[in-house]
């Protein structure tokens, strides 16, 4: 293990026992799924992509390592999906990750399952500790620093660099070790009930429902207030998206929000006004500048009927800063609820948003149930997906401030 120490935490520069070799063949993977059945314990898990470059959210490089197995490193694009031999070995042990949901979604793409699940971010928020990153964790609980720097790197590029290689094999050296400090600390404060329902919530979710209009989303959309800019925010970014698919490409490295946002502020009428704005000024740009504007032309074509509503279509209460003026008694529920919550979440060292979902709160607390009794709220509570021990510490006190009133 490459180590410098500067009289502080231990800085690791690469794994204890080295950083193995990319497994690229299906031999290979073969007989590093048999030193991983051989293993004993939980296995760390970890994935590399190419968020900010590509456009799908794919696993680039899995990471793993378990006791007596020592650390792998799997390159799944070059072994084109095939890993039956690690779906045998690792769909049926537990896995430790940290903020395991960031990960997940392109490891089930791979058909990789946990069996059960440590969360080593979750625990380290349901224990209390204020800052979660994994670095921050292993430097206060084990006394290491982790060479960081290549997170937001191409991790699509071929062939990997060897100092990149040495921060994915880092980001699992430690997990298992991080993981029986968590779990101690969570026993101690007898919260490691919760944190297994919490793990287990994670694990069981489903995939997110698909946002009903992600163009919302184009950073600086704010700025556009009528219905025809809207409608070209939206042509723009659904022809940037099609063709961000079809060349697996970041959006933004296509055509970036803010380009977007000031081209429909100007509003050019020819191919020569949109050129002389930024970025469509370069010389990549140049050439799609046509199609762009065939966009524009057609947002600006559209009838009234199909522009779409100034403001967002949400099945949610409205913002918290207009309760007060729409329903008094609503706003008098949610600062009654808020103060509770907070209490409890400080008396037992959490974060009040672990404790329940902040949207969960509101919406019960703009539409309470029928009865609001505690075994009534509780039921809602559960039917909204709250966890047991959630429901056990709150509904009593979420109970009594859905009875406040304005008055």
């Amino acid at each position: 293990m490459e180590i410098e120490s500067t009289g502080g935490p231990v800085l690791l520069r690469e794994p204890a026992e080295g950083t193995p070799p990319v497994i690229t063949e299906p031999s290979e993977l073969a007989e590093a799924c048999a030193r991983l059945a051989d293993g004993t314990g939980a296995v760390a898990v970890d994935t590399e992509r190419a968020s900010g470059y590509r456009y799908w959210p794919k696993a680039y490089l899995v990471q793993l390592r378990r006791e007596g197995s020592g650390t792998v490193l799997i390159d799944p694009i070059a072994l084109d999906g095939d890993l039956q031999p690690l779906r045998d070995v690792l769909n049926d042990l537990e896995w430790v990750l940290h903020a395991a949901s960031q990960d997940l979604p392109c490891l089930a793409e791979l058909g990789l399952h946990p069996a059960a699940l440590f969360d080593t971010e979750l625990a380290g928020r349901l224990a209390g500790y204020e800052r979660v990153a994994l670095g921050t964790l292993v430097e206060l609980l084990l006394g290491y620093t982790l060479e960081k720097g290549h997170s937001a790197a191409d991790w699509s590029k071929r062939p990997l660099p060897v100092d990149w290689l040495n921060y994915a094999a880092l980001d699992v050296e430690l997990l298992i070790q991080l993981r029986e400090k968590l779990e101690a600390e969570l026993g101690a404060q007898g919260k490691l009930e919760w944190a297994r329902q919490e793990f287990e919530f994670v694990r069981t979710a489903p995939p997110p429902a698909p946002r009903a209009e992600p163009w919302r989303r184009t950073s600086g959309v704010h700025k556009i207030r009528n219905p025809r800019g809207l409608a070209m925010v939206r042509e723009l970014w659904q022809a940037r998206d099609e063709l961000a698919r079809k060349r697996d490409r970041a959006p933004s490295r296509i055509l970036p929000d803010s380009a977007i946002i000031n081209a429909v502020t100007a509003d050019p009428k020819t191919v020569e006004e949109l050129q002389a704005l930024p970025v469509f000024s370069g010389r990549v740009q140049r050439k799609y500048t046509a199609s762009w504007l065939r966009h524009l032309q057609a947002a600006r074509a559209l009838p009234a009927s199909e522009l779409p509503s100034p403001s967002q279509p949400t099945d949610g209460p409205p913002p918290v800063n207009r309760w007060a003026d729409k329903d008094p008694d609503a706003a008098a529920r949610l600062s009654a609820a808020r103060a509770a919550l907070t209490a409890i979440a400080e008396d037992r060292r959490l974060p009040v948003e672990n404790l329940l979902l902040p949207d969960l709160v509101r919406r019960t607390c703009w539409r309470p149930p029928a009865e609001t009794d505690e075994d009534a709220v509780a039921e809602v509570l559960r039917a909204s997906g709250a966890r047991p021990w959630q429901v056990e510490l709150t509904a009593a006190a979420l109970s009594k401030a859905l009875q406040t009133t304005a008055s």
